[in-house]
């Protein structure tokens, strides 16, 4: 690897990153690395097969792969997997009871080494057939909260709500409305209680009639933000439960003959890269999606390999990046 990395004038790392499928590296750079790496005969390694596996894929079942939401967290997986010298098998569901039997009849068949579950709810009865064939499982985002021996993948998602709450507050906003997803879903029910939460610090009552839930995309986002807009003391600022949901709120505005941030701040949650591009560049809650990915398919790799785990509940931290759609009152 070091006289391949000296060759192609680049470090030792460069050429790692081409080995483990790392996008962060230029077109050229890849070509040329890929090019001397072909003309040595250098093999990418392989993970060993676990004994008495039959396969070397790894399932991953997503309710929305044609999100950028779901995208972040399949490359995550995917960097890991690769890696790893294993295959991933992608399955999206959007949310079907059909089409979830029927990826987890395949995944018996298929023999996977394991799966990756994204907002999907097993049934108990799948959970017990899963465990009695041995076949090991992590859920990220869960819809609900899995029992403590199911190994799961989350972010803060009371403290991002809080977090975008408290933001607002200090710019001297009072009547703060807060869309949800859809009501069911746990990372939902948290970031709606870190709204309030933060309310309830700041001594600012809660009002039930400026807190709406529905689905998390763009039309979510409108169709609450409309509603909110059109009450006699409308909110002056908004908390969204995701980024899509957010662009829908620049919409209702738009048509309200109103601007951001001049009559109305907006926060998001995700931190989806689009937002850094929305005018005006929209402030949210970064979630460690891609870092998620990560963690779920490293944690599942050490359920593959026998390991113990230390916890099975693993929570990554999100962060607040402000920028131009919140401004004070």
């Amino acid at each position: 690897m070091t006289a391949i990395a000296r060759e192609a004038n680049v470090a030792v790392s460069t050429v790692s990153k081409v080995l483990n499928g790392h996008t962060d590296v230029s077109a050229a750079t890849r070509r040329t690395i890929e090019q001397l790496l072909a003309e040595r005969g250098y093999q990418r390694p392989r993970a060993a097969r676990p004994a008495g596996r039959r396969t070397d894929l790894v399932d991953l079942v997503i309710n929305e792969l044609d999100s950028v939401w779901g995208l972040s967290i399949l490359t995550g997986v995917e960097e890991v997997v690769e890696e790893a010298g294993l295959s991933l098998v992608v399955s999206s569901v959007h949310n079907r009871q059909s089409a979830t039997r029927r990826w987890f009849e395949s995944l018996l068949a298929r023999g996977s080494l394991g799966a990756i579950l994204v907002l999907s709810e097993l049934t108990e009865r799948q959970r017990d057939d899963l465990a009695r064939r041995r076949m090991p499982f992590v859920v990220v985002d869960g819809v609900s909260q899995p029992p403590p021996e199911v190994p799961s993948i989350g972010a803060t998602n009371f403290a991002g709500g809080y977090a975008a709450t408290e933001h607002l507050l200090a710019l001297g906003h009072r009547r703060i409305a807060a869309i949800g997803g859809p009501e069911q879903l746990q990372c939902t029910r948290a970031r709606i209680a870190g709204y309030r939460a933060a309310l309830e610090t700041a001594g600012v009552p809660a009002d039930r009639q400026l807190v709406r839930f529905g689905p998390f995309q763009h039309e979510g986002g409108l169709a609450a933000a409309q509603s909110l807009l059109a009450l006699p003391s409308p909110p002056t600022a908004i908390f969204a439960g995701s980024d899509q949901q957010a662009t829908g709120v620049y919409e209702a505005v738009r048509r309200a003959g109103m601007t951001i941030p001049g009559n109305i701040s907006v926060v998001g949650f995700d931190g989806l890269p689009f937002a850094e591009w929305t005018a005006p560049p929209l402030t949210t809650v970064r979630q460690p999606l891609h870092e998620m990915g990560v963690a779920a398919a490293r944690t599942l790799l050490r359920l593959v390999n026998g390991e113990r785990l230390e916890s099975t509940r693993i929570e990554l931290a999100t962060a607040l990046v402000v920028r131009e759609s919140t401004a004070a009152l």
